[in-house]
């Protein structure tokens, strides 16, 4: 996702820019004890306040927030209303050789469920629990950065205390005075930096990104409501188009989805 390639360079560069117009050098950053405190401690805080899953999920997620593209959901409409039309003339069982063409793993299983013949209410209560357990799990992930840009300007300032406590300890040897009081701000500026620069603009992203993927969901429940309703396919299609336009599929989505 290059916008957000373009958002961290930008970021980063920018304060990194202005150390160096203001007569700064890079090396004034680079305080490996300083990094230490606030990237250590910071991992390690947000390890303790998550589980197992949902931080090897976050740490996976980063591919989805750098390298990868939200799907366009003009052709699942294309291809929900195509489902829709072959059941309205041939009839439901006509899907069943359909099936398998269907990449979605929640589309082609609910799909299937409504070719074997299942209770429209009880499918309905199938997908809405499914679809309510998805977007919890994903928004516990983006918890994730949230809770380490909660806990990393708090740590740095944790550094800077070491920092000042180190200074203090040796005001009789002036040698040592310049490199504590470096570490002492550089924490400061690596926990609040990364808190706002990096951990919580990525939780915000991932939480677009869920709702983008909650909006697909969505969509296949409301095409799948009307095919098995036997709605008229053009019906459908503008309903579809009209969800995509009204909100992003969040919690409104759900207010919605009761709806059908």
């Amino acid at each position: 996702m290059i916008i957000s390639w373009i958002g961290i360079i930008l970021s980063l560069g920018g304060v990194i820019l202005g150390q160096l117009l203001e007569g700064g050098h890079m090396e004034q950053l680079m305080q490996p004890t300083a990094a230490m405190i606030v990237f250590g401690g910071t991992l390690g805080a947000t390890m303790l306040s998550t589980t197992v899953q949902e931080f090897s999920q976050a740490l996976r997620s980063v591919r989805r927030i750098f390298f990868s593209n939200p799907a366009d959901l003009g052709p699942l409409i294309r291809e929900i209303v195509t489902l829709a039309t072959t059941a309205r003339k041939d009839g439901i069982l006509a899907l069943e050789g359909l099936v398998k063409n269907v990449r979605n793993p929640f589309f082609s299983a609910h799909l299937r469920h409504i070719i074997d013949g299942y209770d429209p209410n009880v499918l309905k209560e199938m997908m809405e629990d499914r679809i309510a357990k998805e977007e919890d799990e994903k928004l516990q992930v983006a918890k994730v950065y949230e809770t380490a840009g909660g806990f990393a300007p708090t740590v740095g300032i944790i550094g800077a205390v070491l920092g000042l406590i180190h200074v203090m300890s040796n005001l009789s040897d002036s040698s040592k005075l310049g490199s504590g009081i470096a570490v002492a701000f550089v924490a400061t500026v690596y926990g609040v930096a990364s808190a706002n620069l990096v951990f919580l603009p990525m939780a915000n992203k991932l939480k677009k990104i869920n709702q983008h993927e909650m909006l697909e969901l969505e969509l296949i429940y409301h095409g799948l409501v009307g095919l098995q309703s036997g709605l008229n396919p053009r019906v459908i299609e503008e309903r579809l188009h009209n969800l995509i336009g009204g909100h992003g599929g969040g919690p409104e989505a759900g207010g919605e989805r009761k709806a059908a």
